[in-house]
């Protein structure tokens, strides 16, 4: 076989680089054009105007009035007139409803600008719409999966690297136990959501169901209602199941807290025409809701759709890529350090404390900000799990129902647009920019402590 000349090899090396060059800068230019146009959407949200939301409103203004305009020409036609003619008034009068609803909505975005689009909960108006629920539902889950993932994931890469049985059965457990995980780093999770659903909310039903758990601790109760005048009211109940009897002079609470009297109005009774009687007023057969309140040490059996079981999912769903790659960190550590460490008197565990951990946790913390990386951006077991796209009030506790931020965006990104000056679309972006900052968050904390970890080392 001829050998290649030293001109021939240096020639294929520049083309070699030129190649890599090219493909690297085509990448960012890929990755700088998708961030620049998600930004572009997103500016509308992070720096809103109010002369936009006002020339929206009187150009929706002038078109009511020549809606109103031709309405009212149509009504004023004669029955002879309208003979053998289409009646438009019908189509006139719904395009004018429509956009008086659209005004009203605009009047309202207006009204909430100054608000922060980081806190406020969602809303169908996409200008009044913010994140706070979801955001706090990902940090939540994320940081409850971050306290699961690393402990379980570090401690079975070391048993598995570090502590290799001498028994023959062991062994073949142990690499039909490595065979298993290297499986399942490629299972799509949504299997993981079924199995989150299955094994964590509902625990397969030999704890009760999510309704009714059979074990629950740290949880007062309380229904909800609607008085007849549209206010929220809530009265303390005993258990999930307990429906309070209606009686004057019930002690009930209203959303702010304060204490009120409750007024029941009777067949017999007149129906109170004050409003003050009327937002304390019920019906006998009036129906509402249940509300949990979780103290700090609630906890409960079966799990639920809450933080924690959306936690442990998603622990299942990125644990064996952290175990394998912690394998491959212990793998990387020089086999002389382990011996040096014996050779000292060390146990194998003081090796690993001491020695080989140490000297692994730049790589582990990689792993860990590949996992997290995947975890953030997770929306089909949260899916499976939650069932809920959109919520008014974030998770405080992680017993609480959620909702996070991929779920947030998939559900705004399938509305239709109502070509305001902020839509849907502006929002999705918006939310996508938050999503990517805390994902930046949690890795920044990753690679803090991977660069402290190298500083030891040196």
């Amino acid at each position: 076989m001829p050998v290649a000349s030293a001109g021939s090899r240096q020639q294929a090396n520049r083309l070699f680089w030129l190649l890599c060059v090219v493909t690297s800068v085509f990448s960012v230019v890929i990755l700088l054009t998708l961030l620049l146009s998600i930004a572009v959407q997103a500016l509308p949200v992070f720096f809103p105007s109010e002369a936009q939301y006002t020339a929206a409103v009187k150009e929706a203004e002038t078109e009511i009035l020549s809606l109103q305009t031709q309405l009212d020409s149509e009504n004023a036609l004669t029955e002879a007139a309208r003979l053998n003619k289409p009646d438009p008034r019908q189509t006139i009068q719904s395009k004018l409803n429509q956009l008086q609803i659209n005004v009203e909505a605009l009047q309202e975005a207006k009204g909430e600008l100054p608000k922060s689009f980081l806190t406020k909960p969602p809303s169908p108006n996409p200008g009044a719409a913010g994140i706070g629920p979801a955001l706090m539902g990902s940090i939540w889950v994320c940081l409850g999966c971050t306290l699961f993932f690393l402990p379980l994931g570090i401690g079975t890469a070391i048993f598995l690297e570090e502590f290799q049985p001498r028994n023959r059965f062991l062994r073949w457990l142990s690499g039909l136990l490595q065979l298993n995980i290297s499986n399942l780093a490629g299972v799509p999770s949504i299997v993981y959501g079924i199995l989150g659903v299955t094994a964590f909310a509902t625990m397969f039903g030999y704890f009760g169901s999510p309704e009714n758990p059979a074990f629950e601790i740290g949880a007062s109760f309380k229904r909800q209602y609607l008085t007849e005048g549209m206010q929220v009211i809530f009265i303390p109940t005993k258990n999930r199941d307990e429906i309070p009897a209606m009686a004057d002079g019930m002690v009930a609470f209203q959303s702010d807290g304060s204490e009120v009297t409750l007024n029941v109005i009777n067949d017999e009774d007149e129906f109170p025409e004050d409003d003050v009687t009327l937002n304390v007023s019920l019906f006998p057969d009036a129906e509402g809701g249940v509300v949990v309140d979780h103290s700090w040490y609630a906890f409960r059996l079966p799990f639920g759709r809450t933080v924690l079981t959306a936690s442990l999912t998603l622990m299942l769903v990125i644990l064996p890529v952290v175990i394998i790659a912690t394998q491959e960190s212990l793998r990387s550590v020089p086999s002389s350090l382990r011996a040096a460490a014996l050779g000292l008197g060390c146990t194998p565990w003081q090796t690993v404390r001491n020695v080989t951990l140490p000297a692994a946790i730049p790589g582990i913390m990689t792993a860990s900000i590949l996992a997290m990386s995947r975890a953030v951006g997770e929306a089909a077991p949260i899916l499976m799990i939650s069932g809920i796209v959109s919520i008014a009030v974030g998770p405080s506790h992680f017993m609480d129902d959620f909702s996070i931020l991929p779920l947030q965006i998939f559900y705004w990104a399938g509305l239709p647009e109502k070509h305001a000056p902020i839509d849907f679309p502006n929002i999705s972006a918006a939310a996508i920019i938050v999503l990517l900052v805390v994902l930046f968050a949690f890795n920044s904390v990753a690679i803090l402590i991977r660069q402290m970890a190298q500083k030891r080392l040196m």
